[in-house]
């Protein structure tokens, strides 16, 4: 695997220089991010297809061990406070359970059994979105989630860094970035975590835009829970609607902080039209828009 791999041109590293090490550090974050490129085809194709489930009722389900672990659940995490997304849609498998994201446990990843039964005690189905992360690709827990998963009629995507890996061969939407050999041999929190953390980070948001959490860049659906994001509330009520400051702030109280039903307001429309015309749209801003020509932005 040539994320195990040792590299002779590092074999003398801990005898160099810091900021040669520091350099050979950062030239592989750069390779890193350019590993994910050829794999954008791949992430769009899985984001189109998640949002189609999501919008169903489904739920994300992160699936991983070790450091892919904790870089699932870091993804899935913000998607809360940044998009609004449903707490109760989102579903942690770690092996080792979550006393493992701050301690390392022993063969966790090793057991085929309890991946099984994660997805099993999860009452994974096929509106779920299963998100296996395994830097080898070969980690026997996360495999057997999502041969589980996918059986269960879920969507399964599996990230790897390592060409032919199983992982890739086992679930629907297989996502490879090839970062090669570690600076540290074998040390994947290093170039394959980072490659991990770029393609999560993709193929989340992009699931977020497609399921119209997002409008014109901005961030619509996300959670003001305190002060600096109540008025960044109000400042995009504003670049989306042209209106001032009073109107903007008037309009998210009669909204109850709800940017997109805000915004609807601020330009004219009633609180009882706007939530109709976005309840039509299934939320999608630009969607309800079009239902008010007259006022379009």
């Amino acid at each position: 695997m040539p994320t195990e791999n040792f590299s002779s041109r590092f074999q003398d590293l801990d005898a160099w220089p810091s900021l040669d090490i520091l350099t050979a550090f950062f030239e592989g974050q750069l390779s890193a991010v350019a590993a994910v490129r050829s794999a954008l085809p791949s992430i769009a194709a899985a984001a189109e297809e998640a949002a189609g489930r999501l919008r169903n009722g489904g739920r994300l389900v992160y699936v991983g061990a070790g450091t892919s672990g904790r870089i699932g659940v870091q993804d899935g995490t913000e998607l809360p406070p940044t998009f609004n997304w449903p707490d109760d849609k989102l579903v942690y498998l770690i092996a080792g359970g979550e006393g493992a994201l701050l301690k390392a446990v022993e063969d966790a990843e090793d057991s085929v059994e309890q991946g099984i039964a994660g997805i099993r005690a999860s009452a994974v189905g096929p509106n779920d979105v299963v998100i296996g992360v395994a830097a080898s690709g070969r980690t026997p827990f996360t495999i057997a989630a999502l041969e589980e998963a996918k059986a269960r009629g879920a969507q399964t995507i599996g990230i790897s860094n390592n060409a032919g890996a199983p992982i890739l061969d086992v679930c629907s939407h297989p996502i490879m970035a090839d970062t090669g050999e570690e600076v540290i041999a074998g040390s994947t929190r290093m170039k394959a975590g980072t490659a991990q953390k770029v393609i999560l980070n993709l193929l989340s948001s992009l699931v977020m835009i497609r399921l119209g959490r997002v409008y014109r860049g901005l961030m619509v659906h996300m959670r003001a829970t305190n002060a600096k994001l109540r008025r960044r509330s109000e400042i995009m009520v504003s670049q989306i609607t042209g209106c001032d400051d009073a109107k903007a702030v008037e309009a998210l109280r009669q909204a109850n902080g709800d940017m997109k039903l805000a915004s609807l307001i601020a330009l004219g429309v009633s609180p009882s039209d706007a939530e109709e015309a976005l309840a039509r749209s299934d939320g999608n801003l630009r969607e309800a828009l079009a239902h008010f020509s007259h006022i379009a932005t």
